[in-house]
């Protein structure tokens, strides 16, 4: 009687692992999603400046 005790117990520790494991992962790919959304705003805000700057530049190398 012991022995499918000790199965059935290991079994649920085993999925109790396997939950957190998988929150644990959850979470980083979150964590993964949010810093690629923040570093594409960035990314877009920095072009934009870029592209101001460039059209700032070219204005003035014609008034020369």
């Amino acid at each position: 009687m012991f022995w499918p005790m000790f199965a059935v117990a290991m079994g649920f520790l085993g999925l109790a692992v396997l939950g957190v494991l998988a929150v644990r992962v959850f979470v980083a790919a979150r964590q993964l999603g949010l810093q690629v959304a923040d570093s594409g705003r960035r990314i877009s805000r920095a072009a934009e400046d870029l592209e101001r700057a460039a059209v700032h530049t070219a204005r003035a190398a014609d008034t020369l």
